[in-house]
């Protein structure tokens, strides 16, 4: 007689309602989906599956809850399981629809989504999640608050460029969005105040942050932007994980010698990591003989600026995680010390090859 090794609850997350499917693998590594329902996406029905499923599962084996990190509809949940002591893992979406097309489904509901979930759970060997850390969590919150008040704030001052450029300008209208812009620059400005003053009142993350902010063009808002979207870089391995999380990993396409389409990249990941990279890797160029050099160097091997750009941001957030991790501020003069025979600069040839700080570009 078969017997059942692993088991699974594959969820998929809407804003109202949540697409069960329940599946568990044999120990002849079969897997076998065998019941679907759908409940509400409240407290109640949280305990509704919870009920549901302690009738159709062993009891002394655990169950995996798996679910698709779709917005922030499914945190109530996750939050609740894990409150229970429960095993809880979240997908990136791109991962869980890449698998969902090699199963050849060719019809997607959100039960065959479920499906899909479920089976890519019981397939894998998934990280437990984490509930973020309450400070990172409110820091998180606040920074991708300001962002959103830029972004606002970007397409007023358009709509200021546009009135202003016609033949006649409405003077009341130009008087509200000017109002608007003031409001907004108070608004900014008191998140970064109040991002600030959450940042003092934890020592920890307040060394973090000066850690960070020792590398070229990263500031107070870069660094806890990204200490905020990775909770402190907790599950984080490696940098090719976290550039792959930051959507930063580049995707080629090569096949024999006739196929040879432009590498770039994914673009799969956390858009907010992305965009706080920019402007420091901009800045870190312009002040940084390090990132400078990678700069020139790239741009004259393909001569495409902003491919370059990208590299630097790729470089300087995997930068900003050796540091994160061995807790030792950028020293921009290492290298020159190296090559002077400095003793506290070690032995070149024993530099490991992760630790970007200690190593040329």
């Amino acid at each position: 007689m078969k017997k059942v090794i692993k088991q699974v609850l594959g969820i998929d997350v809407a804003q109202k309602e949540l697409v069960v499917c329940l599946g568990r693998m044999h120990d002849d590594w079969t897997p076998e989906l065998y019941a679907n329902k759908t409940f509400a996406n409240t407290s109640k029905g949280f305990l509704l599956v919870l009920s549901w499923i302690k009738k159709l599962t062993i009891p002394d084996l655990p169950v995996r809850y798996v679910m698709e990190a779709t917005g922030v509809y499914h945190e109530s949940l996750a939050y609740f399981l894990k409150d229970q002591g429960l095993q809880v893992s979240i997908v990136l979406p791109n991962k869980i629809s890449n698998y969902a097309r090699s199963l050849t489904i060719k019809t997607i509901t959100d039960k065959t989504s479920s499906e899909a979930i479920t089976q890519f759970g019981l397939e894998r060997s998934l990280d437990e999640w984490k509930k973020p850390t309450p400070i990172y969590k409110r820091m998180r919150q606040l920074t991708r608050e300001r962002d959103q008040i830029v972004l606002e704030r970007t397409m007023v001052k358009n709509n200021l460029h546009a009135e202003l450029s016609e033949a006649q300008p409405n003077e009341t209208s130009l008087q509200r969005i000017n109002k608007r812009i003031v409001f907004l620059d108070k608004q900014e400005k008191e998140i970064t105040a109040e991002l600030s003053e959450l940042i003092k009142e934890d020592e920890k993350v307040s060394g973090y942050v000066n850690v960070l902010c020792s590398l070229p063009g990263v500031g107070l808002l870069t660094a806890a932007t990204v200490l905020a979207e990775t909770n402190g870089f907790d599950l984080i391995r490696n940098k090719r994980q976290l550039t792959s999380y930051a959507g930063l990993d580049v995707k080629e396409k090569q096949s024999g010698t006739s196929v040879r389409g432009k590498s770039k990249i994914s673009k799969k990941g956390n858009k907010y990591l992305r965009k706080t990279m920019h402007m420091p890797a901009l800045c870190a160029i312009r002040y940084d003989n390090r990132f400078k050099g990678l700069f020139i160097r790239l741009v004259s091997r393909h001569g495409i600026k902003m491919k370059a750009v990208v590299a630097v941001q790729r470089k300087l957030l995997e930068m900003m995680y050796t540091i994160f991790k061995n807790n030792e501020k950028y020293d921009k003069e290492y290298l020159k010390k190296q090559l002077a025979g400095d003793p506290a600069a070690g032995d070149p040839e024993q530099t490991q090859p992760e630790n970007i700080n200690k190593m040329a570009v």
